[in-house]
């Protein structure tokens, strides 16, 4: 009985053996159809998820006041200094014109002595999200 038992388990062994073989051996090329609406959609995600980074980076400030106030200083920040990106915040009462997007302080510091020389009131900030 024992010899049957033993042969019985090492046929079994055996087919499990040679079933996981072709199993694993299933190899082939995959290609994916995207719509490119779809490359779009991956597009804008990519832009919010740069923008919760920057709110971890320096920025200057140019202006609190008023909406039209900050409207027009924005504008011309942007045609002074082109290479440099800007926004308008709400925090209320007021709007805030922020501009820059710094990785470390020392870079935007000295963007600051560059901007301060064309602004009166100017702040060097570490937005908090």
């Amino acid at each position: 009985m024992r010899i049957l038992a033993r042969r019985k388990a090492f046929y079994i062994t055996l087919t499990l053996l040679v079933c996981s073989i072709y199993a694993n051996a299933q190899r082939g090329n995959i290609t994916v159809r995207q719509d490119s609406k779809f490359e779009n959609l991956l597009n804008e995600k990519r832009k919010s998820n740069f923008s919760n980074v920057a709110n971890e980076r320096y920025q200057i400030q140019i202006f609190s006041g008023d909406s039209e106030k900050a409207k027009s200083t924005l504008n011309e920040f942007r045609q002074e200094f082109r290479d440099t990106d800007g926004t308008i915040f709400f925090f209320t009462p007021n709007y805030k014109v922020w501009v820059g997007n710094y990785k470390t302080r020392i870079e935007a510091e000295r963007n600051l002595i560059e901007i301060r020389k064309r602004y009166n009131n100017v702040h060097l900030i570490k937005p908090t999200k």
